[in-house]
């Protein structure tokens, strides 16, 4: 998507032109909250960032006059709970999309902190910012020599006693080794077995799914995958999700305006409460919202559902050490760029001086 352009004035006193989004992701690149929590919220008062294209190499910068919400995804968002007050006091709305996983005993996710204490995490978010604003993610889902369909059913399942009361979802994909080379290269180069998920083996563990989560009732939905299994009552994600946004900060015209959405009162007569339009979205038992546009990100793969959101992470930047990891190139690099930005102090206007 094109945003809006701001001109800003940098910290070293130059003008440049800015995108100025409405809504930020915070990052499916890397994981800001756990490591650059600090970095973020200075370039958010200070108004600006730069980002570097992935692609081609070249540095633009992101205003922030124009940002209402943010979605934040994290392995470890515990930093970010000393910064939720800032937001609300700047009127910017937010949810999180934590992948609480645990490949523990399996040496997946050697930078993660413990389950126990990320189960505490997840608590302490939803305590502070409320029920429904923590997605949990259980993703991806990834076969091995050591972990088995019924391997992970079991994981969940011990992950999904300690949330329940506190999740409202769990959304889950299936990792797909052959498409992600990046992924592929990891794995292979740090001796992990992986195998690719078959049809059945999906259709049977999302079906053993179901069953499990009737004594939660979590919202099953998967992200970004093909395979259809709403048989299972497993919808199809979006994790950038206007209707999240919607119900968490209706009260806010301008993005209501952006996302193309009217907020109406339910209205009564004589003959009791007035029918609803098919498309209507329940807020609460006064108000309903009516959605006027699809903002759904052109930009995404197919099976994604995400709306339009800026992307403000840069690759190479997380060292969680993840084995399947996806958006490093290796460990060392990314240990290499998160050392150099921690020497900056948090003063620089990207993630990591280059």
């Amino acid at each position: 998507m094109s945003w809006p352009k701001k001109t800003i004035q940098r910290e070293n006193g130059e003008t440049a032109e800015a995108q100025a989004p409405v809504i930020v992701s915070a990052s499916r690149s890397t994981d800001i909250p756990a490591f650059y929590a600090d970095w973020f919220f200075r370039r958010l008062e200070v108004g600006y960032s730069a980002w570097t294209n992935p692609f081609n190499g070249a540095q633009s910068f992101v205003s922030y006059q124009n940002t209402r919400f943010i979605v934040f995804w994290s392995k470890n968002p515990e930093p970010l709970l000393k910064h939720i007050d800032y937001l609300k006091e700047r009127n910017i709305g937010c949810y999180i999309q934590f992948t609480l996983n645990d490949y523990e005993a399996e040496g997946l996710e050697r930078g993660v902190p413990p389950l126990a204490h990320r189960i505490d995490t997840f608590r302490r978010l939803v305590d502070t910012l409320g029920k429904g604003r923590v997605v949990w993610r259980f993703d991806p889902l990834i076969l091995t020599d050591r972990i088995t369909p019924e391997t992970l059913l079991q994981k969940i399942e011990h992950i999904g006693n300690q949330l329940n009361g506190y999740a409202e979802k769990l959304v889950f994909s299936f990792a797909d080794i052959a498409l992600y080379k990046k992924v592929k290269a990891n794995l292979e180069r740090n001796r992990v077995n992986y195998s690719e998920w078959t049809v059945e083996q999906m259709d049977q563990f999302a079906r053993q799914l179901s069953e499990l989560n009737n004594r939660w009732n979590y919202q099953l939905a998967t992200c970004g995958e093909k395979i259809d299994i709403e048989q299972y009552g497993i919808l199809h994600n979006r994790c950038i999700d206007d209707d999240l946004m919607i119900r968490f900060a209706h009260t806010d015209k301008a993005l209501m305006d952006f996302l193309g959405v009217e907020i109406k009162t339910r209205e009564m007569s004589l003959f009791g409460e007035e029918p609803l339009p098919q498309n209507a979205l329940i807020i609460n038992d006064n108000l309903y919202a009516i959605k006027r546009k699809d903002n759904r990100d052109k930009g995404q793969r197919p099976a994604c559902g995400c709306i339009a959101s800026k992307d403000i992470g840069e690759y190479n930047t997380c060292p969680h050490q993840c084995e399947y990891c996806y958006a490093n190139t290796s460990k060392e690099a990314a240990l290499q760029n998160w050392n150099r930005a921690r020497e900056t102090g948090w003063e620089s206007e990207t993630i990591t001086e280059r």
